[in-house]
């Protein structure tokens, strides 16, 4: 029987280990900083095995990892470097739903060496992206095309119905992240020049975009996108672009609180109040004890009726609410904050938006190719998050565990060895694309 390791038990583990369960052949074995949450998950099923684990005693992970045959890493991603190196000497495979960091790519030639692949960024966005995207470029080239544009976007949003908050948005993640990603500067290339912002103006740089039969949203730069015109073989590309969707109004109000200092991983300096509403107005500057909806947009510029003001009054950043005494920076108040008024009810659905859009170049035609995912979560079950990001990385160690995969070395799913069966499989849990072709005059 295949043992198969998973570090961590958070949000989006539950999917991956029900998966990984219903294999006769596969021992699954969690270990997390919270065995409750582990053993919740698991459920009693006799061949799932729950342990407590503190990520930072080397010695008792790489006594996990010598008895697996496969490690799965849902840990924080500062953490898949080390967990990775471990795998390499006791040569076992190793699977993450992460962006591949600087260190994690030199290690490819020790991961060779050692007869082992790592798998990164196997989940929904980094993963599906690649995995979608790639099966069009293969094909569009097979029937010797090329593709001029590429652009690729993805939301991660309270279905339609479950909207119902003035921010648009309920968190299926880790509301920590979301807010980290906040600040995020971005690369994108557009009609041939390379476009390059700074974190403190990427929700200044959104449009609009209507996704047929789903909605409008906003969609603003994702990080760095210049790397996939190698990474994808766009070598004939002139726009390569990977954004963000939010529903309307995101945008502005993220920006704002930025400005006010609310993303702040500092402990504020000479600050000495005690809650939200002390902490705007240390940030705006006021020791007021006017209306300080009425100051906070006077301050930034804004009329005292703006939609912006409105929310923060609803999140509680003008409030008497006590910052918790357990953190210490504005982005984890913030982070208790939102996580208080903005997370998703058990019998709510989120909902997942992927959109990619090509244009590809024939000798004779052109031709502008969508690719369209929609997935809704379960009320009462898993959100649509946790099966995007954990199935594919699920269907992964599977895929490593029968050799049906041999790949060595440090890689991302962007070969057809791996999309394809992924893809396929994913089509029997409703995760499917839809696609439509519009010639180009």
């Amino acid at each position: 029987m295949k043992k198969i390791l998973v570090l961590g038990a958070g949000m989006v583990s539950r999917p991956m280990i029900r998966y990984l369960l219903n294999h006769p052949d596969f021992q699954v074995i969690m270990a997390s900083r919270t065995v409750r949450k582990a053993e919740q998950i698991i459920d009693g099923d006799a061949h799932g095995e729950a342990y407590s684990l503190d990520v930072t005693d080397d010695k008792k992970v790489e006594d996990f990892i010598s008895k697996a045959d496969i490690v799965v890493s849902l840990l924080p991603y500062t953490y898949h470097v080390k967990v990775a190196e471990m795998c390499i000497s006791y040569k076992k495979h190793m699977v993450t739903t992460s962006y591949v960091s600087d260190a994690m790519h030199t290690l490819d030639k020790k991961a060779r060496d050692a007869g082992i692949l790592i798998l990164n960024e196997c989940g929904l966005d980094p993963g599906i992206d690649h995995m979608s995207a790639m099966r069009i470029i293969h094909d569009i080239k097979k029937n010797k095309g090329r593709i001029i544009s590429f652009k690729s976007t993805t939301g991660a949003l309270p279905a339609h119905e479950a909207n119902n908050n003035p921010f648009g948005y309920k968190f299926s993640w880790s509301p920590r992240g979301v807010l980290l990603a906040s600040r995020n500067a971005a690369k994108w290339l557009e009609n041939g020049k390379e476009i390059s912002i700074p974190g403190e103006q990427l929700f200044e740089n959104y449009y609009l975009q209507d996704i047929t039969g789903v909605g409008t949203f906003e969609n603003y730069p994702n990080r760095n996108s210049l790397p996939y015109k190698d990474i994808y073989g766009l070598e004939h590309a002139r726009t390569v672009y990977r954004g963000t969707f939010r529903m309307t109004g995101w945008c502005e109000t993220l920006r704002t609180i930025a400005t006010l200092g609310w993303l702040s991983e500092e402990l504020p300096k000479g600050f000495t109040g005690k809650t939200y509403g002390d902490l705007t107005r240390y940030f705006i500057g006021t020791k007021s004890l006017d209306s300080l909806p009425q100051i906070t947009a006077k301050h930034l510029g804004l009329k005292p009726y703006a939609a912006v003001i409105k929310r923060f009054e609803w999140l509680g950043l003008f409030g008497d609410e006590p910052l918790p005494k357990e953190k210490n920076t504005p982005l984890d108040y913030l982070n208790v904050l939102t996580l208080q008024k903005m997370s998703m009810g058990k019998q709510e659905r989120d909902m997942i938006v992927m959109h990619h859009e090509f244009i590809a170049e024939y000798s004779t035609k052109k031709e502008y190719v969508t690719s369209t995912l929609v997935d809704y979560g379960i009320p009462n079950g898993d959100t649509s998050v946790a099966r995007t990001v954990a199935l594919p990385s699920a269907i992964a160690v599977k895929m490593i565990l029968n050799k049906q995969i041999t790949l060595t070395g440090v890689h991302i799913p962007v070969i057809p060895e791996i999309y394809n069966p992924i893809l396929d499989e994913l089509k029997d849990f409703g995760i499917i694309f839809t696609e439509k072709t519009t010639p180009l005059v």
